[in-house]
């Protein structure tokens, strides 16, 4: 498995900085559920989830303006 391209990605997201912080997120979620007792992933973390966001499985969720600022 390689990992996903830029323009797929972006599609996803409204800006490669909401992309980065969205995969360092979920791969430090995904680094705490491989304990290191258990055999080690084939593939980073960081690929994982940027597989994720690029197939649809993992949705970013945006924090919502407030409308009486």
């Amino acid at each position: 498995m390689h990992q996903p391209g830029l323009d797929i990605l972006m599609t996803k997201v409204k800006s490669k900085y909401e992309l980065v912080v969205a995969a360092a997120k979920r791969a430090r979620i995904l680094t705490e559920i491989n304990h290191p007792q258990e055999e080690p992933r084939t593939l980073k973390p960081v690929t994982v989830a940027l597989d994720e966001i690029a197939g649809g499985k993992l949705k970013v969720e945006r924090p919502r303006e407030n409308a009486t600022k």
